[in-house]
């Protein structure tokens, strides 16, 4: 008779695990602390991040000698976003937030080095923007990206943006080198919300807030929009908005997963 309690294919599980182990964690770890932790033999830790390396499920930080989720990851939670479960929570609140405010607003999610907007209101008598459903973006270049991107610990941004070969431009404005990015997400940190102005579409700007879950990860961000049309905007005002409304939504995340 089968023992149902142990796994029919163990290097299956061992590889769930390790996935499932470093998506709990602050930032990456140390491969003698995975194997330790789950009770997989040291060699067989190796290997097993080695396969996930090549797929992009994790990331080796070599100055560090330790290792954390990849982009391949990232792209799992944005399937997971786009089957609905945030995009539902979010649609109240994103729709409530362009009333109160009178600007267009939007909710996406961190996919690889790109964002994915999952939600969008636009506001009445707004022109159409770029972040429609559906759409991604270069993460460092919108107030999403840079929102979520400065909740993420320092060394999973440095696995996401190693060089200025990762870090595109649309319209020549916005960081071009790693070094710019961190400075950026410094900012960033200290503002506590990110800003664009013409980095993704010249002629408007936005403001974001992470929605951060209950291990502190930034599961979305969420941004209002507005054209540079010369009528004067309480930028401060609208990025306090965009925090209420993300806190908001960390609440609802926390009660739909408790």
């Amino acid at each position: 008779m089968t023992d149902i309690s142990r796994p029919q294919v163990p290097a299956a599980d061992q590889t769930l695990r390790i996935l499932s182990l470093l998506a709990r964690q602050p930032g990456p770890v140390a491969a003698q602390t995975i194997a330790t932790t789950l009770g997989i033999p040291r060699s067989s830790t190796y290997h097993l991040l080695a396969t996930l390396e090549q797929h992009g499920y994790v990331v080796h930080v070599p100055g560090d000698r330790r290792w954390g989720l990849g982009t391949a990851a990232f792209e799992l939670g944005g399937g997971y976003a786009r089957q609905e479960p945030l995009a539902r929570l979010g649609r109240p609140a994103i729709a409530a937030l362009s009333d109160r405010v009178g600007e267009s607003a939007h909710l996406a999610v961190l996919a690889g080095r790109d964002v994915l907007y999952i939600v969008e209101e636009r506001a009445p008598r707004r022109p159409a923007l770029v972040t429609d459903v559906g759409v991604r973006l270069p993460a460092h270049l919108t107030a999403t990206g840079q929102a979520m991107l400065a909740a993420l610990p320092r060394e999973q941004v440095r696995a996401l943006f190693p060089d200025a070969t990762a870090l595109v431009q649309r319209t020549g404005l916005g960081p071009a080198t790693p070094r710019a990015l961190r400075e950026r997400l410094r900012a960033v940190r200290a503002a506590g919300h990110a800003s664009e102005d013409g980095e993704v579409t010249p002629g408007f700007r936005s403001v974001a807030s992470a929605v951060l879950d209950h291990a502190g990860w930034p599961a979305a961000a969420v941004a209002v929009t507005w054209p540079s049309d010369g009528v004067e905007r309480d930028a401060v005002a609208l990025a306090a908005a965009a925090a209420g409304t993300a806190a908001t939504l960390a609440r609802r995340i926390g009660r739909a997963s408790g």
